[in-house]
């Protein structure tokens, strides 16, 4: 059986992440990820991402590096994030409860969805390189 390939974008802004704050379904409701979707059949991770942020987010990015590992869920789902760039419009959790922005400092503190701790330590990696508060 072919997997579903689900596709989040890590926008990192400076030193900062954007987290997104799930809405539903119920058991994963409260919890924080990287904003993304399902990839359409015919539609490449790319464009898979790039049109779940602009109806997510309501931002325009731009896809670049793949981020860790593929991330597999449930047996028939694989989780893929990719580093974004954002190029237009004004950030909007149209889909999500809140939308955050975090430093590498805050990861950790985070209620993550399960799936996407897999990518913390290299989120924090990248984070580490820009600015840090000082402590």
């Amino acid at each position: 059986m072919p997997h579903q390939v689900v596709v989040a974008g890590a926008l990192i802004s400076g030193a900062m992440l954007l987290v997104a704050q799930r809405q539903r379904p119920p058991e994963l409701a409260g919890l924080w990820e990287l904003p993304g979707g399902k990839v359409a059949p015919g539609e490449t991770d790319a464009d898979a991402l790039v049109r779940e942020l602009r109806e997510e987010l309501g931002v325009d990015v731009v896809v670049g590096d793949r981020l860790g590992v593929d991330v597999p869920i449930g047996g028939s789902l694989i989780l893929r994030a990719y580093l974004v760039t954002h190029t237009d419009g004004e950030l909007h959790p149209h889909d999500h409860r809140a939308l955050r922005w975090v430093n590498s400092d805050d990861l950790d503190s985070l209620d993550w969805v399960p799936a996407d701790r897999a990518w913390l330590p290299e989120l924090s990696k990248r984070l580490g390189r820009g600015h840090r508060r000082p402590t």
